[in-house]
């Protein structure tokens, strides 16, 4: 399945999960909030949902208990989760092969990104924990009014490379990533290293690849079939 893939022109990089071990973190941020807010949910609820867009994630739970959140109250409890998540956030884990797949890509030529639903307030410290010899280009949630699993935060990103999507791969850890892809016309790539999900959940929501590592995104680059491609 992975050898007929074309070699990208560009990558997007979701970053909690995928880049750094932060799902656990995560939960426990949405957990705490949630507990505040008065709408109690069980933990194993919110990892398949980590990684869409935290108002829509704030309804979907609000929804469990009969509730329905408005806008300002979806708003409210995003914006708190944020807090919370930084506090937590404090020694953030880069996941296995970040370097690797930066030097694949870099000293390929392709140009890449990072593409992520969370506010920009709540990504500086994990982007720190990659070690990257230079600020990565980000693209994240506040730059669209719909992050994922709409295509709108990767659309925006393959605008910021100069490049069509359907030149680009998506490389993700979540159900809402692979969705995401596909709807932008990207080709979607999971990682399990830090997924909350199985690879048999990701390969079921349409991914073309499922690898354990960054380091078996960058084998992909040189996969029979990649030359003169893209």
């Amino acid at each position: 399945m992975t050898a007929a893939l074309p070699r990208p022109a560009g990558v997007l990089f979701d970053l909690d999960g995928t880049l750094v071990d932060t799902v656990e973190r995560r939960i426990e941020a949405w957990a705490r909030t949630f507990a505040e807010f008065g709408l109690p949910v069980d933990r194993g609820r919110l990892g398949p949902l980590i990684g869409a867009d935290g108002k829509r994630l704030a309804r979907e739970v609000a929804a469990l208990s009969g509730v329905s959140l408005d806008a300002d109250r979806a708003e409210a409890i995003d914006r708190r989760c944020g807090e919370i998540y930084g506090a937590l956030n404090v020694d953030p884990r880069p996941l296995p092969g970040v370097g690797e797949v930066v030097a694949a890509l870099e000293g390929r030529g392709i140009a890449w990104a990072i593409a992520t639903s969370s506010r920009r307030e709540q990504v500086g410290a994990s982007v720190r924990a990659l070690g990257l010899e230079h600020e990565p280009r980000i693209v994240d949630g506040s730059h669209v009014q719909h992050a994922k699993p709409e295509p709108d935060l990767l659309l925006l990103g393959a605008r910021e490379l100069g490049l069509a999507p359907g030149r680009c791969w998506y490389v993700g850890d979540s159900t809402w990533d692979v969705t995401a892809a596909i709807a932008a016309g990207m080709l979607p790539i999971a990682v399990t290293a830090g997924a909350a999900v199985s690879r048999v959940v990701l390969q079921g929501a349409g991914a073309v690849a499922v690898v354990a590592t960054l380091g078996d995104v960058a084998r992909l680059l040189d996969s029979p079939g990649r030359e003169g491609a893209g």
